[in-house]
């Protein structure tokens, strides 16, 4: 191994010197040989991720691969100048930011599967079913709930809790349940826009201080017409019937310590919001804070279960929750099992995180060889911020948002704080345009799988993208170009 790199390297330093490095006067390998190579590592990876589906490749894998290669292109390239210093740091760079988020994210997500495993959701789901309302009602109210959860729980967790309502209600009306999905995943993403919990997106811009805490909240009303525009739409879609139900799912209800972990979460929200905005500390510290205190809350929880257990008053846990922990994800384990917070932390979704990491460490290192900045200049300086910031939403339909939001973050053009507040809504509502634009669509497609399609979402673009339009419109009209 030794020897191959060493040949590489000798390989490469025969090549003529303009594709190896630009002019030594500034610090831009855009038009070189390795440049080029990290642009395609990139987006050849990027084609893995795309196809996830199709590969059954998981999407963390190629971009941590191309993270790895692109950096180790971006050392050759500054070695070569006689720079064994700007590689490593502008990597270091990268990597805290990765950091903050990541351990942002892991609280954020322990929490959620936290609530999850105490069967919060499932039993909201299971009242949701049993009340007695037709598939209109049904249709507003998962809508409702789906853009007002969203902005804590995230726009995937909520997207798949009022997605399984949706199907459980619907049944075998497909037509229903496929405009239920889209209301769905079009309501959790423009709920997750004035929020920064709502979405990966809104946490970045928030941690880099882009938009304060507040600030996104003067996206509420933007982010509600873009979901109430293709709701209205659709609604006249649905039938006005009654739908029949399993009336036995409603014994279903939360287990012991519900309801105190939803207040810990509440409480670690505030607690970050505030050793952010007064003592202007990272927010991940908050979160981590909390964390901590979850797990000391799920010691006395584990000690709590395992002497009912020992006593025999377990059995005051309903049958049909059983039902309801063998199907959530990864705990195939018994109802007397106590509460462990490190098996919840194992189901956080680690793919996601390693994708992240991936994204950061791949758009970091183009940034590193001049590629962002050369893309702010064509695309900002060319288009102006309004129109560059709208087509931003557009690209986050076909691309990923997350490496869409941060190549802008780490370009960091000059923007008012009103154009910094449009990019961040058009990059989490512009998933909405089509199915595969979001995770929120992705996971649901997977759900509903032959009835929530990517051709049933796209019957219903041109609705969606009048609600993006016009939401736009209103965020201009209210917080200013």
């Amino acid at each position: 191994m030794y020897r191959l790199t060493i040949l590489c390297i000798t390989l490469l330093s025969l090549l003529p010197e303009p594709l190896l490095a630009a002019d030594l006067s500034d610090n831009s390998f855009t038009g070189t040989f390795i440049g080029i190579s990290c642009v395609a590592i990139f987006l050849i990876s990027y084609l893995f991720v795309l196809g996830e589906e199709f590969f059954h490749l998981r999407k963390s894998k190629p971009v941590v691969v191309a993270a790895g290669l692109i950096w180790l292109l971006v050392g050759l390239a500054f070695m070569l100048r006689g720079d064994t210093e700007t590689a490593a740091t502008a990597f270091r760079h990268n990597l805290l930011e990765y950091a903050e988020l990541f351990f942002f994210l892991l609280a954020a997500m322990t929490f959620i599967t936290a609530m999850e495993e105490r069967l919060v959701f499932a039993s909201l789901r299971a009242w949701l079913i049993t009340r007695q309302m037709t598939l209109v009602q049904i249709y507003w109210v998962t809508g409702v709930l789906a853009f007002i959860l969203s902005p804590i729980a995230d726009n995937l967790s909520t997207a798949l809790l009022m997605g399984a309502v949706v199907m459980a209600v619907g049944q075998h009306n497909i037509k229903f349940v496929a405009v239920g999905c889209i209301n769905v995943v079009v309501a959790a993403n423009a709920g997750g826009a004035f929020s920064p919990f709502g979405d990966i997106t809104t946490l970045m811009v928030w941690q880099k201080g882009m938009v304060s805490f507040g600030g996104f909240f003067a996206l509420f009303l933007p982010s509600l017409v873009n979901w109430l525009v293709p709701a209205v739409i659709m609604s006249f879609a649905i039938e006005r019937v009654q739908p029949m139900v399993d009336r036995r799912t409603s014994k279903r209800r939360m287990k012991p310590g519900a309801i105190a972990i939803m207040v810990l979460f509440l409480c670690t929200i505030m607690l970050a919001v505030s050793s952010h905005s007064l003592l202007h500390l990272p927010p991940v510290l908050g979160m981590m804070t909390g964390l901590g205190i979850l797990k000391l809350y799920g010691y006395y929880l584990s000690r709590h279960e395992a002497h009912m257990r020992d006593t025999g008053h377990i059995h005051n846990l309903h049958s049909e929750n059983i039902a309801d922990i063998s199907k959530m994800k990864g705990d195939h384990t018994d109802v007397i099992r106590r509460f462990d917070i490190f098996k919840v932390v194992e189901r956080s979704s680690w793919d996601t995180l390693m994708f992240f990491y991936g994204v950061v460490l791949s758009v970091g290192g183009l940034s590193t060889l001049g590629y962002l900045a050369l893309l702010s200049d064509l695309v900002y300086s060319n288009l102006g911020p309004t129109l560059a910031n709208s087509l931003i939403g557009v690209l986050s339909a076909l691309v990923d948002n997350i490496p869409v939001m941060f190549a802008v973050l780490t370009m960091q053009p000059e923007m008012s704080d009103s154009q910094w507040l449009l990019v961040t809504l058009t990059a989490g509502v512009g998933g909405s345009l089509l199915s595969i634009g979001s995770a929120a669509g992705i996971a649901l497609m997977g759900q509903a799988q032959g009835v929530y399609t990517f051709l049933n979402h796209l019957k219903w673009s041109w609705a969606i993208g009048l609600g993006y339009i016009m939401s736009i419109a209103v965020h201009l009209w209210l917080n200013g170009v």
